[in-house]
């Protein structure tokens, strides 16, 4: 069953790297607040452990704050990164909410588990459950986590890391900054709209065979000579 304590101590380490990653991005209690729609004193309690988060609601943090999700999990280092627009934080979270609910039912007939057995882990009511669910409420990480970890369910599964907005966001900006990294020649050429037919020439190289680049040699050399 999970404990009181264990849902604190998980808190806690979450409202710490929350407040570490605000701060980083130089936004204000105030700020966080005004992205989940909450009350400045809602975002100061998450920060301190006294109240849980859901995910979703972390994931837009996490994309407000300019942090991977995983640093949250994972405690990956942080890079300072350039501001973007900012998509619709409330339909996302209310969407994820019901995704995050689907899952766990889902996880849950399959493993066979009533939902009078995992109001018995997590020490709540089935009504709540059925409230996780049908994504009509939020489900706190440490119960989530829990959850997961008794139904069998990689808690991967669960993070919006494969094609959400926020992923997007994510792979668009590792793009940028491979990009930034070629030489400043390279970077000329990619972006000139005239050479477009080479590099799709080109792309279409990196896919041939061994074979099929040796012939495609040979040819260049006949014409040559």
């Amino acid at each position: 069953m999970l404990t009181e304590e264990a849902k604190t101590l998980r808190n806690k380490i979450i409202g710490v790297l929350l407040r570490d990653a605000r701060l980083r991005a130089g936004k204000t209690i105030k700020d966080c607040a005004a992205v989940l729609d909450c009350s400045p004193g809602t975002i100061t309690q998450f920060e301190l452990g006294r109240k849980p988060l859901s995910l979703p609601q972390l994931e837009v943090l996490a994309y407000y704050l300019d942090v991977p999700l995983s640093y949250f999990f994972d405690q990956e280092d942080l890079s300072s990164q350039e501001e973007e627009p900012m998509p619709s934080f409330t339909d996302i979270i209310a969407a994820r909410r019901r995704i995050i609910g689907v899952l766990l039912r889902q996880g849950r007939l399959e493993a066979g588990y009533s939902q009078k057995e995992c109001a018995e882990l997590l020490g709540c009511s089935t009504s709540r459950i059925s409230q996780y669910e049908f994504g009509q409420r939020d489900v706190p990480i440490p119960e989530l986590e829990a959850l997961a970890k008794f139904l069998s369910i990689p808690f991967e599964r669960f993070l919006d890391e494969t094609a959400s907005t926020l992923t997007n966001y994510w792979q668009l900006k590792d793009e940028v900054e491979r990009f930034k990294k070629l030489p400043p020649e390279l970077r000329k050429f990619i972006t000139e709209p005239s050479n477009i037919l080479y590099l799709n020439v080109a792309m279409r190289l990196s896919e041939a065979s061994a074979d099929t680049l040796r012939r495609i040699a040979e040819s260049l050399l006949d014409i040559t000579y």
